[in-house]
C-alpha cells in the first residue's frame, strides 16, 4: 500500500510531504510548551511549502 502510494505522487513529493508533517508536529510541541508566536511563524510555513509543491507541479 505504502509503495504504491509513493509511486503515484513520486518520491521527492513524499519526503515534502514528510518535511510539512514534521513541521506541524515541531510547532504544536513549540505552542504547547509556551511560545505562541514562535509556534504561529514555525506554522505558517508548512502551507507555503505545499503551495510551492502545487506551483512546481502545474508550472507549464
Amino acid at each position: 500500500m505504502m509503495k504504491n502510494f509513493i509511486e503515484r505522487i513520486g518520491v521527492m513529493n513524499c519526503i515534502m510531504l514528510l518535511v510539512v508533517i514534521s513541521i506541524i508536529i515541531v510547532s504544536e510541541v513549540i505552542f504547547l510548551k509556551g511560545n505562541k508566536l514562535d509556534a504561529i511563524f514555525i506554522a505558517f510555513w508548512a502551507p507555503t511549502i505545499l503551495g510551492f509543491m502545487n506551483y512546481l507541479k502545474y508550472r507549464n
